[in-house]
């Protein structure tokens, strides 16, 4: 059985760098960390901040769909295309 928490390698490393930059965001914001002086600047902070953000949506976008094809999986999954002639016919005149 596959598990919902499996995500690929692009997805994983994507929210690592995610989370890398949200730390130093948060560290260089609160002072503990000094960053040189291109990205000490507060716009900069902001930008890594909101950077690490949309870069940890992927993967809670894979684990989204995920929970929802094991929850809803007629909903996730389209039945295969049937022919009028193999569904059953409710308005057929031979009654």
């Amino acid at each position: 059985m596959r598990a919902i928490g499996k995500l690929p390698k692009s997805v994983l490393i994507l929210e690592f760098i995610g989370m890398m930059s949200l730390a130093v965001a948060l560290l260089s914001v609160s002072d503990t960390l000094s960053l040189p002086e291109p990205f000490s600047r507060p716009e900069v902070q902001i930008l890594m901040i909101f950077l690490g953000v949309l870069l940890m949506l992927p993967a809670a976008v894979v684990v989204i769909l995920q929970v929802a094809k094991r929850l809803a999986p007629q909903l996730m999954n389209r039945p295969p295309q049937y022919s009028r002639s193999e569904r059953e016919k409710d308005n057929d005149a031979n009654h």
